[in-house]
């Protein structure tokens, strides 16, 4: 697919990956950018740059999701391109309240569901349209200290891939990205001096962007902004006795060097 011409959709859009997206489209002449962010202001204002139009979207809320999409055929007629890619991460262990974990899988996994519900009829109804997916290396190997991430990222993976094989023959595409490090607010923490093991590696959010951009015109479903996470992935599937003590040395390192500080040990 190219982006030209296209009306694209991208929750989570007020900053990181979600803003780099959107400049992304719109530089490559996408007919209509659509910002959805529960900071509503963020999405005016990524809005605002992209030439499209920004709306509050909390993506744990079907009627969120729902008014989105409903906004986008109103003012568009079609939607051709949905990146369901708003996420969150909670770094925590078997401490984590069920309230926690209920949250994280509404945001990182669910929402994908909800959007996939709302926006597939529609691009089935059009003749076809392209499903982006924003997961996580996480979603294929492990996020060391956060249960509740790695477990709704490996569920987003899942679930994309249900729908390419369900879908692809009736003009449906799918993508799933899946980055280590990134140098967003996730990684970087509010004030942007986060210290975590991801940060040695992290690429921009642009060049994420860029590998999307890539991945879409070539219709291929994985996407790796860090390209040794197929290897890992492969030694993984090889042999999971040995990835799993490789895991628990790197959980090991980060919890005893102090440059990790913030990457804590979960309980």
């Amino acid at each position: 697919m190219e982006i030209a011409g296209k009306v694209c959709v991208v929750t989570g859009a007020a900053s990181g990956i979600g803003a780099a997206l959107a400049a992304r489209f719109a530089a490559e002449g996408a007919a209509g950018v659509v910002c959805a962010d529960l900071d509503e202001q963020g999405a005016h204002a990524v809005a605002e740059k992209t030439g499209g139009f920004g709306l509050r979207c909390d993506v744990a809320r079907e009627e969120d999701l729902k008014a989105v999409v409903e906004a986008t055929l109103a003012r568009y007629g079609r939607l051709d391109v949905f990146c369901s890619n708003a996420g969150i991460i909670e770094r925590a262990g078997l401490e984590a309240p069920l309230a926690a974990w209920r949250r994280t899988l509404e945001v990182n996994l669910l929402a994908h569901v909800v959007a996939a519900q709302l926006v597939v009829p529609a691009m089935l109804a059009q003749g076809g349209g392209y499903i982006v997916a924003t997961a996580s290396a996480a979603g294929l190997l492990m996020q060391p200290d956060s249960a509740t991430y790695t477990v709704s990222k490996h569920g987003a993976v899942a679930f994309a891939e249900w729908l390419s094989v369900n879908y692809h023959d009736r003009g449906i595409r799918v993508s799933c990205v899946c980055p280590q490090g990134v140098r967003t607010p996730m990684l970087l923490g509010p004030r942007g001096d986060r210290r975590s093991f991801l940060l040695e590696g992290a690429v921009s959010p642009d060049y994420v962007a860029q590998c999307v951009v890539e991945a879409m015109r070539e219709e291929r479903f994985l996407v790796l902004p860090h390209p040794e996470v197929a290897e890992y992935e492969r030694r993984r599937a090889a042999d999971r006795e040995r990835w799993l003590r490789g895991m628990r040395r790197l959980r090991e390192r980060i919890a005893s060097d102090p440059r990790f500080g913030d990457d804590a040990q979960p309980r």
